[in-house]
């Protein structure tokens, strides 16, 4: 089980938080049509190295870039390299850093140009689908609670939840326990107590939940190609109510 964070602890990850959620506003306004993926990569390493913390994911379990950036049919964990960003394209971004031994993970999908209606949907639910479950997340609910929350969301408007891949507790680490799935029954799971920090990131599908993995050994994409979208924050989960921490105002919700 993931350890309680101390008030200490809380206001380093506050700190991490912060620089990240900067870092995400100033690389969404690179996502522009004839960018490739390579220079998003850079541009996140530039912001990163600007503020004096370290990428997280860089060299993590082998991964090559600073950031995940992945492309329409490519759910997670895509490589960045030499595809280009064309207008229409729906580019999910996944960064964390590290903050003198503090981690901060968040993800947000950006339209290039000029949106599709399917495709903006896409995005606004799974948006949407990230709030539903951190306002889930209070003191004295189950972790359930809120993978159900997100479920039950995506599902009412007719898209699908990715299963393969799930968000997870982080602090000291960047995973750590609980895992915290996208799906699941309410009120199962573990009791969630003032101060548990987690990364909750729906991972969202126009078509089947399914995935498959590409022969880089990384990028999942959807089983029938068909378009992906992806939300995540760090959430504090403190007796106010979830505290946003990778949020650009540090919201609560009750």
């Amino acid at each position: 089980m993931i350890p309680l964070k101390s008030k200490s602890d809380l206001a380093m990850l506050r700190e991490s938080g912060r620089i990240l959620a900067e870092v995400i506003f100033e690389l969404e306004k690179s996502v522009v049509p004839g960018i490739t993926t390579a220079e998003i990569d850079r541009v996140a390493e530039e912001l990163i190295s600007r503020r004096k913390v370290v990428p997280a994911f860089k060299g993590y379990r082998g991964f090559p870039a600073v950031a995940c950036v992945s492309v329409n049919e490519e759910i997670v964990h895509g490589i960045p390299g030499s595809r280009i960003i064309k207008d229409g394209d729906n580019v999910s971004i996944d960064l964390g850093v590290n903050y003198r031994g503090y981690f901060s993970d968040a993800a947000v999908t950006v339209i290039a140009g000029t949106p599709l209606p399917d495709m903006a949907r896409l995005v606004g639910v799974t948006r949407q689908a990230l709030y539903e479950g951190i306002k889930a997340a209070m003191v004295g609910c189950r972790l359930g609670d809120v993978s159900h929350a997100i479920q039950k969301f995506v599902e009412k408007n007719g898209f699908s939840v990715v299963r393969e891949f799930v968000g997870h507790g982080i602090g000291r680490q960047l995973h750590e326990e609980p895992e915290v799935p996208n799906y699941g029954m309410p009120g199962r799971g573990p009791l969630l107590k003032e101060g548990m920090v987690l990364a909750i990131e729906p991972m969202v599908n126009i078509g089947t939940w399914r995935s498959e993995i590409l022969d880089n050994g990384w990028t999942a994409v959807t089983g029938d190609r068909l378009p992906s979208a992806h939300f995540e924050h760090t959430v504090a989960v403190t007796d106010q109510g979830p505290e946003i921490l990778t949020g650009r105002e540090g919201l609560r919700y009750a």
